[in-house]
């Protein structure tokens, strides 16, 4: 590594290991702070670490360079410019796509295929299967290390099959695996609504689903906590940042209150099973 990449990698391990101190996650490694600062991450998901402290994030989940990771569900690639060239070298990543047939997630999925075809040098081959209704089998029984998902659980609580996909998650692991979920966390004075249409979950909601899929709870971090985030608006989630559904209503302010609250829990297979 070039003097000047160490330089910027060991000012990042500082900041990062300072907003990690405040979560009680373990420090991030150095491997991870190289991911994290490489020039080719998109300037639109760099602008986002702020809020999202992915550093922190997958060092609190236990994130190694060695592991069997699957992400579900992965979106544009936030995560994807992180962990692949993370993993690359001695562990594996790969992804559970929404399955097919939904216009929307169909779309994101196409953005996915368009963001990581060019970086397949860097990256390497990425797995991949499907996660949906029909589409349970996300990797082998017992294969993976880690799975991770971020702000989708309340989509499979929409879809009316999160115990199931739970469950797959379960399936998947090696006993004593770990299962990292973030999503945004609802108020708990309000009982959780089975359809999720707000896109807010709450934090003993998801608890209770992990554990009924046969989880132990391993941990919950609160580095993604937001408490501007009241919770309480006319387009669900989706009116605060990135998406802003309303526009330029109201823009200023949603801009000020930021990114959701979001829970971020570990699960944990018991050995054994």
């Amino acid at each position: 590594m070039r003097p000047s990449a160490r330089l910027v990698v060991s000012l990042l391990l500082g900041v990062l290991a300072a907003g990690a101190c405040c979560a009680a996650s373990p420090p991030v490694d150095e491997a991870l702070a190289a991911a994290l600062a490489s020039p080719q991450r998109s300037a639109n998901f760099i602008a986002r670490d702020g809020a999202r402290h992915p550093g922190p994030e997958l060092a609190f989940f236990g994130l190694k360079p060695t592991l069997n990771v699957l992400e579900l569900w992965p979106g544009a690639g936030y995560w994807t410019e992180i962990l692949a060239p993370y993993l690359n070298a001695h562990g594996h990543y790969a992804v559970a796509l929404p399955a097919p047939g939904d216009v929307e997630e169909d779309a994101v999925v196409k953005r996915w295929h368009d963001r990581i075809g060019p970086h397949k040098d860097r990256y390497g081959t990425i797995g991949e299967t499907m996660l949906g209704p029909k589409h349970l089998e996300v990797a082998p029984p017992g294969s993976a290390d880690l799975i991770l998902t971020f702000r989708n659980l309340h989509n499979w609580i929409e879809g009316g099959y999160a115990e199931e996909a739970l469950a797959a998650c379960f399936k998947a692991l090696k006993p004593g695996g770990i299962l990292g979920v973030e999503d945004h966390r609802g108020r708990t004075d309000q009982a959780q609504d089975p359809k999720a249409e707000s896109g807010y979950v709450r934090e003993d909601y998801a608890i209770s689903l992990a554990r009924k899929a046969g989880f132990e709870l391993a941990g919950a971090s609160e580095i993604n906590a937001n408490p501007k985030d009241t919770k309480d608006y006319p387009k669900g989630v989706w009116t605060l940042p990135p998406t802003l559904t309303l526009g330029d209503q109201d823009r200023a302010k949603y801009v000020a209150i930021g990114e959701s609250d979001n829970f971020v829990l570990k699960f944990r297979k018991p050995a054994g099973n």
